[in-house]
């Protein structure tokens, strides 16, 4: 049986902050004001409040950040008038904790997983990130509207991505532990043990699972999805009052669309760097190459490209959707677009033969 502990809602506080023992970074879901409120990770010190409601976007920075810089570089004149060109390309990693992210948040790490570590090549900053990362997903206690994790191969109470999954029971949660890094963390806690409430957990994560609907069988997906890639006109229809505003994107824990930028002076010794920062598939610039060519043109064809990506290309190399059906995609969109619909129509009419640019 796993590790397992309980702890009171008063005792949340004293368990961040065993957390952040250790130089730990502590993400935890925060309210940020503004002209529209919305919770987002941020960094937790002794003191600071903060919230189990799910975050108005993911923690995808904790591993993937907005921007981050790939390397510095320097081109330093010697005593004897020669010049010689240094770099750094350390990994800019700190050991972090991700706490009461959602299970499709979690998920959204084993998504990111496959292409940054399990490909022909690992990449060397996604993967210092991943290695120094713990998660502790919150089930959800119901699903709501926009949810629809359980179309993609997960559930309210999935485990996948998580180290410790945390589920919220009468007078507290119980925090158990699903990988070795999770037992270890749970071990070394002052918490007590809270095997004893395992059927209290089971009986709360089985009622949010019968909370959803019926999912749609999307076992041919993958085929319906690449059988619809040269009906321009059904991807046109589907778009016609998507505004390319890359909402979906930036709120999606999947999506990992980058661009690489240099700045600064690379020929002085003030030197530079070499940036990546997320980019999206559904701005026109995003695929604009430098003759002035696209081969994106319209909002169609990038619409195209990313359920193509979501629901056929990356099943076909991971045999997983590249979606973990968290529903923010649908919640922001501004002109009220929803995947589900798209996906489901894929498959509802032969589509068309002829092949479209």
């Amino acid at each position: 049986m796993s590790t397992m502990r309980f702890v009171t809602p008063d005792g949340l506080p004293a368990f961040l902050a065993f957390l952040a023992r250790d130089g730990r970074r502590v993400l935890t879901p925060q309210e940020q004001s503004g002209a529209k409120r919305a919770v987002v990770f941020a960094p937790w010190s002794e003191g600071m409040p903060f919230t189990l409601e799910k975050a108005t976007v993911p923690a995808k920075h904790a591993v993937l950040p907005q921007c981050e810089t790939l390397l510095r570089y320097k081109n330093t004149r010697q005593d004897d008038g020669t010049r010689s060109l240094s770099l750094d390309d350390r990994p800019e990693a700190e050991p972090t904790v991700v706490f009461a992210c959602r299970p499709c948040d979690a998920r959204g790490y084993a998504v990111l997983d496959r292409p940054f570590l399990h490909g022909p090549y690992a990449d060397p900053y996604y993967k210092a990130r991943r290695q120094g990362l713990t998660v502790i997903a919150l089930t959800c206690a119901k699903g709501c509207d926009t949810c629809f994790c359980h179309w993609t191969g997960g559930s309210p109470a999935s485990s996948e991505g998580s180290d410790i999954l945390m589920t919220e029971i009468d007078d507290g949660y119980l925090l158990q532990a699903m990988t070795p890094t999770g037992t270890q963390l749970l071990a070394a806690s002052a918490l007590p043990d809270g095997s004893e409430r395992l059927a209290e957990a089971q009986a709360a994560r089985t009622a949010a699972c019968n909370s959803l609907p019926p999912a749609p069988k999307l076992e041919h997906t993958p085929q319906d999805v690449a059988a619809r890639f040269g009906d321009l006109a059904f991807w046109e229809q589907w778009t016609e009052r998507c505004l390319s505003c890359g909402a979906c994107t930036y709120f999606c824990p999947t999506c990992y669309c980058f661009s690489i930028t240099d700045e600064g002076e690379a020929q002085s010794e003030r030197g530079g760097r070499r940036l990546r920062s997320w980019d999206n598939c559904m701005s026109a610039l995003f695929t604009r190459e430098a003759s002035g060519h696209n081969p994106r043109l319209t909002k169609a064809q990038r619409m195209r490209n990313r359920i193509s990506h979501k629901y056929a290309t990356y099943p076909e190399n991971w045999g997983a959707f590249s979606c973990s059906g968290c529903g923010r995609c649908i919640a922001h969109c501004p002109v009220g677009l929803d995947i589900r619909e798209i996906v489901l129509a894929c498959a509802r009419q032969p589509a068309a033969q002829e092949a479209q640019p």
